[in-house]
């Protein structure tokens, strides 16, 4: 029978982990090596057993924490921006952009892409052929709804993208240079009824917002205004300082500053209601006009968006929403309306289709 000599024994560490040991003593044995060995390897075998045990565990556990933040951007994001640089989308867009960044509410950066061609149907068409949909997103005017009921050969069903975030609706008004005179709404009809065809309005595209409104103007008051359309709401605020044209349907953030500097008059207000930052110019109700029309300031994703990287954009955006430079945004530029997303925000899309499919058959632009 083999003995033991317990007096030679000693401590014995096993490092299965970094943060875990286990401590034991191991026998020294003085007649019987074999059965050591066959001890010790046993032991060795239970230890690294449980350390296979710990280390499985640990990957279970963060997997599981890191399935918790749910999904991020793993590359920059692709921005669209479906309007010319310096127009109230492509500002809009900027904003948020430097709102994300400077909050650093984003691991990657939102890279911001104006695509202004065919009323938006350039920047429709490259989202919904984007080759990374969870990585592509889109600033959105009305003609996300105007431009596939007009150009249906692009083939764009703008139910197919993924409702992000509507951020605001933007306003419109009547503007004209402080140099015609003009300082009514009724001047203002007068004279360019005087004028016919001669009277030039500028616009950010065919059929776009300031197009329509401007075919309402022609069809209700016995007007001809001749529409020239601009690749930005910018470049139209700029050449109406510059007096290229006679007028323009701007939104306050388009004109805000040819206002402030007194180059322009805004002369009438498409609301409901007065705007805040423009008290003393009465709506086109007010005038007896039973028009008011507003414009969508949404952020979509591309068509094949997966629901978890919606998810994470809507919450990217609550976020830009509800932040200081937002809000103040919102106020200083008149912007009106609340968050919304998901399927309220493809509810309204819904209705807003079937309204701007009215008006446009109504101007003779679609059938």
């Amino acid at each position: 029978m083999s003995t033991y000599n317990t007096n030679k024994c000693k401590d014995f560490q096993f490092t299965i982990l970094p943060y875990l040991t286990w401590n034991f003593k191991s026998f020294v044995v003085t007649k019987n090596d074999k059965l050591t060995e066959e001890v010790m390897k046993t032991i060795k075998s239970l230890l690294l057993g449980a350390a296979g045990f710990v280390l499985a565990a640990t990957s279970v556990s963060s997997i599981a924490v890191a399935g918790s933040h749910g999904w991020e951007p793993t590359k920059p994001v692709d921005f669209i921006i479906m309007a010319g640089k310096g127009g109230g989308a492509d500002k809009m867009a900027r904003l948020m952009q430097s709102i994300v960044e400077k909050e650093g509410l984003s691991k990657r950066p939102l890279v911001p892409t104006n695509k202004s061609g065919g009323s938006g149907a350039e920047a429709l068409i490259a989202a919904k052929g984007a080759a990374d949909p969870d990585h592509t997103i889109m600033v959105t005017l009305n003609s996300f709804y105007t431009t596939p009921l007009r150009q249906p050969g692009i083939k764009i069903d703008s139910l197919a993208f993924a409702p992000v975030a509507r951020m605001a609706e933007d306003t419109f008004l009547l503007w004209v240079h402080k140099d015609e005179g003009i300082t009514t709404f009724d001047q203002f009809l007068k004279k360019a009824k005087s004028e016919g065809s001669k009277w030039v309005m500028g616009g950010t595209g065919k059929n776009s917002e300031d197009n329509i409104i401007t075919d309402f103007l022609n069809n209700n008051y016995g007007l001809s205004i001749k529409y020239i359309p601009y690749k930005g709401g910018g470049a139209v605020a700029k050449d109406l300082a510059g007096k290229q044209i006679r007028s323009s349907v701007n939104n306050p953030s388009e004109a805000l500053g040819f206002y402030e500097s007194g180059d322009v008059v805004a002369l009438v207000a498409f609301t409901n209601n007065r705007l805040p930052m423009f008290p003393n110019v009465p709506t086109l109700k007010e005038k007896g006009g039973d028009f008011s029309y507003f414009m969508q300031r949404s952020v979509v994703g591309a068509p094949g968006m997966s629901e978890a990287a919606e998810k994470y954009y809507a919450g990217l955006f609550e976020k830009v929403y509800n932040s200081k430079d937002w809000q103040g945004y919102k106020k200083k530029k008149s912007l009106m309306g609340d968050l919304m997303s998901g399927e309220e925000l493809r509810t309204y899309w819904k209705g807003q289709i079937e309204n701007h499919r009215t008006i446009l058959k109504a101007s003779g632009a679609i059938k």
